[in-house]
């Protein structure tokens, strides 16, 4: 198994508005586990949240057989709204991590929940903007998982681009470089904060 970082879990929460693409990255950070080597669940919520505009889904990459795809209280959320903020930072795992899209989700808030979540650990990033500044405003949340891959690396980022080309066949392989563009922005954003987190493990 071929890592970055020697992960035994990971729980992950993504959550957005519906067309944020919450789903699709979800399920390619799984499946990029799956291709680096490590057991993955992917669990996406249907039903009323969606049709109310808000959806998300779990996530999970283990060394090991993964016995529910269910996750209480994630080690890492990807949230890019201010509804799903207020859902599930509650459910963060003490020292946990949250990626926060930074366009939607207001520093005024965080600073009147700053004594709240004081032991997680915040990454801001301005999803919607940087996603406009590469030319794709509609992969916002690629910028996301490019943050989360730089957050954790919990395996080579080659996994992510052979994930993308599974998702994106029939018809869909122009969509390849756009969101691989997109992808690397994030990573690059993470990159050139001064000090960056890493996850406990």
């Amino acid at each position: 198994m071929k890592k970055n970082k020697n992960y035994k879990k990971i729980e992950i929460i993504f959550s957005g508005f519906g067309g944020q693409g919450i789903l699709f990255a979800g399920n390619l950070f799984a499946l990029a586990g799956v291709l680096a080597g490590y057991h993955a669940t992917f669990l996406p919520v249907y039903g009323p949240e969606m049709r109310g505009g808000t959806c998300n889904c779990t996530t999970i990459i283990s060394q090991h057989e993964i016995a529910s795809p269910v996750v209480k209280e994630p080690d890492v959320l990807v949230l890019l709204n201010l509804p799903s903020y207020f859902k599930f930072m509650p459910r963060l795992k003490k020292n946990g991590i949250a990626i926060l899209n930074l366009d939607l989700i207001s520093e005024e808030v965080l600073r009147e929940d700053a004594s709240r979540y004081s032991a997680a650990r915040f990454i801001r990033i301005p999803m919607n903007s940087l996603s406009e500044s590469v030319g794709y405003p509609q992969l916002a949340n690629m910028i996301a998982v490019g943050a989360l891959w730089a957050v954790l690396k919990p395996f080579d980022k080659k996994y992510l681009e052979k994930a993308l080309k599974e998702m994106l066949k029939e018809g869909k392989e122009h969509l390849f470089t756009p969101n691989v563009e997109a992808l690397n922005s994030g990573i690059q954003y993470l990159a050139n904060l001064s000090t960056p987190l890493r996850l406990s493990r």
